[in-house]
This record gives structure tokens, C-alpha cells and sequence, in this order.
């Protein structure tokens, strides 16, 4: 059967007006594993919205005269569920709620979901042969979680027990399967809110099969193939409650209606994932990044929110027009250049070209200000008693990311370093204002001794030649008096050093810090010409950066 002529048929099952790119036909397996598609006859790519096709599995599956059935259900994927990527995550990350200690599972968990949402209405609605093609790919010998899902099938299309399943129905995998079913219907059309449940039903199934996926020789799913797309919001935490369907009001009848069914949590502070977890849920997307690049979008992400200006100097603009004196106009020279009163004062009868005239005009020193952005040179302390912003939240990271993101924002330039010993550092290649490479930085980490990198401070400022003024930044503990307290590889005493760089940098230097009261003072006592922030926990770092500019950059100097 020829599938290219039958994809306008599978488009309108779900409309006239349904747009999809057209299939990705790929004859062999090897072939279909180069476009992304592995353990499956079928997928649809969300990122470039492509329904990718094994034609040898296909053939294999005995599902050559189904083309119709197979190329709708992909294009369901991005009609009903999930429709995009940024949907895909929120399904992904209510499922992984309702799996917990299973969420490598939670992309099976979400797929099939997502299948049987899409498999109902093409069943009922459309007319399509969606059983009798499951019925073709399930086995004799399926998991518990397979034999459930099945039986929901059969159930909701009221097929006899057995059709579809091949394994035993048990009393529980026969009340799973009746929520299953009247949970799929009720939440057809707000299917986020159902997620939950139907993980929450997969649960027990997951942990008691060695391989829940027994029982499907191929199976649709769903994919994408690069790894530029960005998802807003994935930073932020899913507060919805996971309810059980059995304890659901809007599944379970004798539940009473008011019982609390899918509501969220009072949202406050820390409602957040931490980054490891962004960052599987990123790689379960199919996006595919190192820790650090994924770390890098997650504190951009958290970052954005609270970007502010950062601080700009002023200097008069030579740029007003001074009058000097008046030249010949001739004819062929612009007409509008001609300064007619002193032409008519030189002579009451204008002959052009001789006794027309124009003005010769010089430059002033203005009255208006340019605001010159100054320079942003940032030091994050990296040390042993610093988290890793790869795997939970380092506050020193995502202060470190809004001051950065915000001196770019109005054109500054930024020299991030990250340091915890004397050798152990990574910094930009001198001031840049390329994000990318500032976040790798920042999000780098050491986790071993400290001790201020005193070199980068005397290269910066008392080696190098710099013109424009810069502020100095520093986030640490009370280990940031080993920037007075050491000395540099040839000796030369830390405290020298860090007053010299102070005075060259030309626009301040604060400090700031996570500190006892003690210890502030004597941070004051040390290093008595910066500008000692102290913060009494991490996570007031947060509100430091945003605040930071507002009462200290805002204000212009001449």
C-alpha cells in the first residue's frame, strides 16, 4: 500500500485545516536510528513537527496495510497530546511526580498517556482500526504494567477481556483499568490535570516488573532531534497535588466532591527544581547537553526575572554645533545649506554663486550626558563549602548569573572568574560580553580549598593597561580575607595587591558576603575601602543582585 497517498487521509482525521510537515519515510531500521527513531515502527519529532516512519519495522509489525492509523496517531501527538515540546516537559514533570524513586520510567509513563488519549479519539470518533492494531502488536507474553494498560483499552472501547490482553487480569489490574478508563474521559480535554493520576495507576506496575515495557514488540512515541530549542518555565516547580484516581472525585463517584482532587500548593519561595533534576528532565526530553550547558540555561532561566541596569558613568558630547564662519555658496552645492539672512545682509539683490553664503560650523563641548555602562569584573567563590550548581541550587551562581546577564543587558562588559584555590580558577578570556562563555564559568565548580586568585587581580589591573573603569564584585564566605591575608607567587603581599586593583579598577569594589556578625567586622577591619555586603543566608544573595543596582549602579557620576 502506498502510505504517501494516504497521508491526506490521516491529516484530515483530524481536521481540514490540520498542517504537519510531511513524513519521514525511512526504508531500513539503521536508517530510521539516524533520524532519531529507536524502539519504535513510529514517532513524531516535537521540535520540527515530523512524523518519522520505520518502513522496515512497519512491514515487520504486519502493519503495511495501516497507514492511516499509524500516520493519524503521530499527527495526534501534535494536534491533542502533547502538542509541543513545552507541553511535553509539564507532562513529563507531573509524571515524574507520580512515580517517585521510578522517574527514568516517567518518558514511558508520559507516552503512554499521551497514546491512549490520542487512540480513544481516533477510535471513537474517527472510525480508525486503533485496537486492531494494538492487537497486532501485543505479545504472549506481556508485563503486569502492558496487560493493565491493555485491559483499560478494552474497557473503553467495550471489547471483550481478552481481545487485547494476554497476560492475567487480576482484581487489581481490573479496578486500575476502570479508573484508568473513566479517568482518560473525564480529563479528554484537560489532560495535564490527568497526568498525575495515570502515573499515579502505573506506579505499582513499574515497581513490579522487571520490564515494564514487556509486551509491546513497537510501540508510537513521540521525540525531537536537536538541542537549540529553549522551554520557558521549566525552572519552576509543579506544585499540583498528585492525586490517586481512586481518591479523585471527577473519576471515582463515591468520593465525596469535596474531597481535594488537583489543586496546587500555595506557591512562595523556593518553589523551584533543583538543576539536576532540570536537567534529566531536559535530557528525557531528548535535548541533548552537557551538565554544564544545562546548568548554564537553568540559572539564565531563574536569572532573568529579576535582570536590573547595571551602573553607567557620564562625560559631556562634543556634538553641538558652534557657527565659525561663513563661505562662498555656488551653484550644484545644497540648496538648504544656504544661510539666507546673512546672504541677504551681505546684499539686498542674491546672485547665486556670488553673493549667496553658508555657514562653516565647528563642535562644542554638548550639555547633554552619554551614559557609558561600567565594566563588571566578578569573582564567585568556588570552594569546598560552596554547592555544585550542577546538582542543587548555588544562590553564589544565580546572583553571580543576574549581576552578569545584567551589565550585558545595558552593554557592559564582564570578566567572570571562578576560584578555589590559587590554581584552581577558570575565568572569561578577559572582559566579554558573550553570555555563553560567562555561564560556563559560572556554573564550573571546584569544591576544594580556597584561596583568593591574587594573580588575576594584579594581571588585571596592575600588568594590563585599562581604560575604562570597572566594578569589582566578589561573592564568598569569610574566606575572602585570603585576598589580604596571602601573598602571589612572587611574594608580593595580597593586601597591596587588592588595594592597587581597588584604586585602578576607577569605579569601587563590594564585597559580598555570607557572614556572622563577627566576622563582618572584621572583614570591615581588613579591607576598610570596599563595600561589605553581608547576607546571613545563601538565598538572600538572590534579592543582594537585584537590589544591587538600584542602590549602588543607578546613580550616574560625571
Amino acid at each position: 500500500m502506498n502510505w504517501r497517498e494516504k497521508w491526506p487521509e490521516a491529516l484530515r482525521a483530524w481536521g481540514r485545516f490540520t498542517k504537519v510537515h510531511d513524513p519521514d519515510y525511512r526504508a531500513s531500521t539503521p536508517d530510521a536510528r539516524k533520524a532519531g527513531l529507536t524502539g519504535s515502527f513510529a514517532m513524531f519529532r516535537l521540535d520540527d513537527r515530523t512524523v518519522v516512519l520505520d518502513m522496515q519495522a512497519v512491514a515487520e509489525l504486519g502493519l503495511t496495510d495501516m497507514p492511516v492509523e499509524v500516520m493519524a496517531h503521530e499527527i495526534g501527538h501534535h494536534v491533542l497530546c502533547p502538542a509541543d515540546l513545552a507541553d511535553n516537559a509539564r507532562l513529563l514533570s507531573r509524571v515524574r511526580r507520580g512515580v517517585p524513586g521510578f522517574e527514568k520510567a516517567a518518558p514511558l509513563v508520559a507516552n503512554l498517556y499521551a497514546d491512549m488519549l490520542i487512540n480513544d479519539r481516533l477510535q471513537r470518533s474517527r472510525g480508525l482500526r486503533m485496537a486492531e492494531l494494538y492487537e497486532r502488536i501485543t505479545t504472549a507474553e506481556p508485563s503486569t504494567l502492558w496487560t493493565f494498560y491493555m485491559r483499560a483499552y478494552e474497557i473503553l472501547w467495550s471489547l471483550k477481556s481478552g481481545t487485547l490482553t494476554r497476560g492475567e487480569v487480576t482484581e487489581d489490574i481490573e479496578g486500575d483499568a476502570q479508573l484508568c478508563a473513566r479517568l482518560v474521559r473525564v480529563y479528554a480535554t484537560d489532560w495535564l490535570r490527568g497526568a498525575g493520576g495515570f502515573a499515579a495507576l502505573c506506579f505499582r506496575y513499574l515497581t513490579a516488573d522487571g520490564d515494564a515495557l514487556a509486551g509491546a514488540r513497537g510501540r508510537v512515541c513521540i521525540g525531537v532531534v536537536g538541542d537549540e530549542t529553549h522551554i520557558p518555565g521549566l525552572t519552576a516547580q509543579d506544585d499540583a497535588v498528585i492525586v490517586h484516581p481512586a481518591l479523585d472525585p471527577e473519576v471515582n463517584e463515591f468520593v465525596p466532591r469535596d474531597a481535594p482532587a488537583d489543586e496546587p500548593h500555595p506557591s512562595g519561595e523556593g518553589q523551584f527544581r533543583e538543576p539536576y533534576e532540570y536537567g534529566q528532565i531536559l535530557s528525557q526530553l531528548g535535548i541533548t547537553l552537557s551538565a554544564q550547558d544545562m546548568a548554564a540555561r537553568y540559572y539564565r532561566e531563574r536569572a532573568t526575572p529579576h535582570l536590573v541596569r547595571f551602573p553607567v558613568r557620564t562625560k559631556p558630547l562634543a556634538v553641538e554645533p558652534l557657527p565659525e564662519e561663513h563661505t562662498a555658496w555656488d551653484v550644484g552645492e545644497p540648496l538648504e545649506a544656504v544661510d539666507w539672512l546673512a546672504t541677504a545682509t551681505r546684499s539686498p539683490v542674491v546672485i547665486p554663486g556670488i553673493t549667496t553664503v553658508q555657514s562653516v560650523l565647528g563642535t562644542t563641548e554638548g550639555t547633554e550626558k552619554s551614559r557609558r555602562p561600567v565594566d563588571l569584573d566578578l569573582y564567585v567563590d568556588s570552594s569546598g563549602s560552596m554547592p555544585d550548581p550542577r546538582q542543587t541550587v548555588s544562590y553564589l551562581t544565580l546572583a553571580g548569573a543576574i549581576l552578569a546577564l545584567s551589565a550585558l543587558r545595558v552593554g557592559a562588559r564582564v570578566q567572570a572568574t571562578l576560584w578555589s584555590g590559587t590554581r584552581d580558577f577558570v575565568t572569561t578570556k578577559g572582559f566579554v560580553r558573550d553570555e555563553d562563555d560567562i555561564l560556563r564559568v559560572l556554573t564550573g565548580y571546584f569544591g576544594r580549598g580556597t584561596a583568593f586568585p591574587l594573580h588575576m587581580l594584579r594581571r588585571t589591573y596592575l600588568e594590563e593597561e585599562r581604560t575604562d573603569p570597572a566594578h569589582i564584585v566578589v561573592i564568598s564566605d569569610d574566606g575572602v580575607d585570603t585576598m589580604v591575608k596571602l601573598t602571589d607567587e612572587f611574594g608580593r603581599p595580597g593586601s597591596e595587591i587588592a588595594a592597587r586593583a581597588l584604586a585602578d579598577a576607577g569605579a569601587g569594589g563590594t564585597l559580598v558576603l555570607n557572614l556572622t556578625e563577627f566576622h563582618e567586622a572584621r572583614i570591615r577591619e581588613l579591607m576598610p575601602d570596599w563595600d561589605v555586603h553581608r547576607v546571613s543566608r545563601w538565598q538572600d544573595l538572590v534579592d543582594f543582585a537585584a537590589a544591587f543596582s538600584r542602590a549602588q549602579y543607578e546613580r550616574s557620576t560625571a
